[in-house]
């Protein structure tokens, strides 16, 4: 049987994650990616298409016919549509159609399918009207959370201490546009305490098989102090999260998403994230996306043992039920290397080194290749996760190696994982 090329969408510290997964596969021809990094373009065939060029996409996918399967990775071009487009094309497609993304894409529509379906999670109201949502964080009860009701490339999310923090996030969303998504809707939610949990999840739209659980690491410096960035670290996995945790969570959180969303001729096909608060009285969700998170992915897909395209085809043919995967029993570390400036304004252009990094992997986020040597070519540059017995033991491996590696002018938080 000949081995099928594999299209992946998105240039990012992620992508760079699932090229390398998609390598090991010896069922995978060549791989390319569109619009790939220094990084990727050492492992697959970079392609200098954005992953908004959906016509662009189409064209080089008719020129090329050996390509079997298209990975469509990051959240704007689910939303937009791409797997719909591709799937009418007769092209196959891994990730969610629209109708499904919608429950990342849409803060509103994600509230209202867990508040119709009894799903645990924050109380909340939405806005569309900026004096209405004026008035009512003036009178709320505080800490309270402003978030954009559509994708905010992960910042999306304000926790507000007082009103005059709610009024500006307000203000960011409904007047200013401050991410580009043209919508001035807002959910504005209780806040709620406890320990985040991420857990990811493969589904075929029946079966849902989740991943070993992951936490993040939003804010931009040490301390959890600094602003919300698009994540600057992640373990997995988490040893908070118990087999109790899983089950509950399975029973009133997973599998009801999934059948609310079939129920509403929305069917999910591909990888789903599930964002939890692990509160005094439960688990609630906080969020949910329609893809492989990052960096969460860069911790997650290490310790993955069964063929990564094996589980897309399974996914793609309604058939994950048959399939078992296995994950190692090891824990991952993984750091961000960010530009100096991110998640706010940042040069591009600066020299990166990467020295001596033993067993660890360096997954590429923001770079490109400038005369030959690698440079900056974003917010996160690299991700470098360590794989060890424990927490402690891979948290040493990961800031071992990036003692040797150097991004000027770049940082990292030298707390991942530390309170663990």
């Amino acid at each position: 049987m000949e081995k099928p090329d594999i299209l992946v969408i998105g240039g990012g510290g992620r992508e760079h994650a699932i090229v390398h997964a998609l390598k090991k596969s010896p069922r995978a021809g060549r791989i390319y990616c569109a619009p790939s990094n220094a990084g990727i373009d050492e492992e697959a065939e970079g392609v200098a298409l954005a992953v908004s060029d959906f016509k662009g996409i189409l064209a080089f996918l008719a020129g090329h016919p050996r390509i079997g399967l298209t990975f469509v990775a990051p959240d704007n071009p689910l939303a937009d549509g791409l797997v719909n487009l591709l799937e009418e094309h007769g092209h196959r497609a891994f990730g969610p159609r629209a109708e499904a993304a919608v429950i990342e894409a849409s803060k509103k529509f994600s509230k209202q399918l867990m508040k119709e379906n009894h799903i645990p999670t924050a109380a909340y109201e939405t806005f569309a009207d900026y004096k209405k949502a004026e008035e009512y964080v003036l009178s709320a009860k505080y800490p309270l959370v402003v978030k954009a009701d559509g994708l905010a490339y992960g910042k999306g999310v304000t926790i507000c201490r007082h009103p005059a923090e709610a009024l500006k996030a307000l203000k960011d969303i409904m007047l200013d546009d401050v991410f580009g998504n043209h919508n001035p809707c807002v959910v504005i939610e209780e806040f709620l305490t406890g320990r985040e949990v991420s857990v990811l999840a493969f589904t075929d739209g029946r079966t849902i098989k989740t991943m070993p659980s992951s936490q993040d690491h939003k804010r931009a410096y040490d301390g959890d102090k600094g602003p919300n960035t698009g994540g600057m670290g992640a373990f997995s996995p988490s040893p908070y999260y118990t087999p109790e945790m899983d089950a509950y969570a399975k029973e009133h959180i997973y599998l009801p998403t999934i059948e609310a969303l079939n129920r509403m001729g929305r069917t999910f096909k591909g990888v789903i994230y599930f964002g939890l608060m692990m509160c005094a009285d439960g688990i609630k969700v906080l969020e949910y996306n329609a893809r492989f998170g990052d960096p969460e992915t860069q911790a997650v897909l290490p310790l993955l043992k069964t063929d990564l395209l094996e589980i897309i085809d399974a996914v793609l043919d309604e058939k994950l039920d048959t399939l078992d995967i296995e994950w190692s029993d090891r824990t991952a570390v993984t750091v961000v290397y960010a530009s100096g400036g991110y998640p706010g304004k940042y040069e591009k252009g600066l020299p990166v080194t990467i020295g001596d990094v033993g067993e660890c992997y360096v997954y590429h986020a923001g770079t490109k290749l400038a005369d030959g040597k690698i440079v900056t070519n974003g917010g996160r540059v690299l991700c470098v996760t360590a794989l060890g017995n424990d927490i402690a033991d891979a948290r040493n491996k990961v800031y071992a190696a990036l003692n040797n590696i150097r991004v000027e002018g770049g940082f990292y938080r030298t707390d991942i994982g530390l309170k663990e």
